[in-house]
């Protein structure tokens, strides 16, 4: 019974953190994303988007070779995802021949295990269709990204003709972005794994590597080159223009 007590209480701690980081840095994202890696990459996200968009007939092979870059990254984490989760749908299935009770301090119970087993196969499906969907937007931005602006203004198009061209610049740009934020959870879902994968030898190894994992997420999400590059008014305007995202 002492043992289950490092489950109730490290396993439920360790998760609360992960979980009040990342609510910490959507909040960062969304009120001050020139503090945020995301929130940069998405302003200028954009502006790369605007430039394509400017001159296809010079950009446009550039921008599709782009686009399929990141769709490869992203058709790589999400293989592995689903091979991962292939893996623990096996290790689940076999019972508890290969469990680790031996070096589990804590709750080694079959109850126990399958909660584990089955926390770790979640976050390998999440990172899959998360993927899977930034897949989708990055597919149909590397088709829209290639419209020629002067195209899109015809003489029997709607009424709102006039804006056509500012929301079709404005439309790909957050297609990208919503690309790259898939692609970002995808990549999350691949850190909460490593908890749970470690929560399998016990509450100690997850709590200590939870712990870990904010103080190294920390440093790869948060930047502070936009107060030291650009004045504060460009840092306004660019968190003004990712509001619009």
């Amino acid at each position: 019974m002492e043992k289950r007590v490092l489950d109730y209480v490290l396993v439920p701690t360790g998760l609360l953190l992960m979980v009040a980081y990342h609510i910490w840095l959507l909040y960062r994202v969304v009120k001050h994303p020139a503090t945020t890696v995301i929130g940069i990459n998405a302003i200028y996200r954009r502006f790369w988007v605007r430039a394509m968009m400017e001159d296809t007939s010079k950009n446009g092979v550039l921008a599709v070779q782009t686009l399929r870059n990141n769709i490869m990254a992203s058709t790589l984490l999400a293989s592995t995802a689903i091979m991962l989760s292939s893996l623990i749908a096996v290790l689940m299935s076999n019972g508890g021949d290969n469990r680790p009770a031996k070096f589990v301090f804590g709750d080694h119970s079959d109850l126990g295990f399958s909660i584990k087993f089955f926390s770790i196969l979640v976050c390998f499906l999440a990172a899959f269709l998360l993927n899977v969907q930034s897949i989708r937007y990055y597919s149909h931005a590397s088709i829209l990204i290639n419209v020629p602006l002067e195209k899109t203004s015809l003489s029997n198009c709607h009424r709102n003709c006039r804006r056509s061209l500012q929301l079709t610049v404005e439309y790909v740009g957050r297609t990208v972005n919503k690309g790259s934020y898939f692609w970002s959870l995808g990549l999350k879902a691949f850190y909460f794994s490593f908890p749970l994968f470690l929560w399998v030898f016990g509450p100690i190894p997850m709590f200590v590597c939870c712990v870990v994992l904010v103080f190294l997420l920390y440093f790869l999400d948060v930047t502070f080159d936009c107060g030291w590059v650009v004045d504060e008014d460009h840092c306004k305007e660019d968190e003004e223009m990712n509001g619009r995202v």
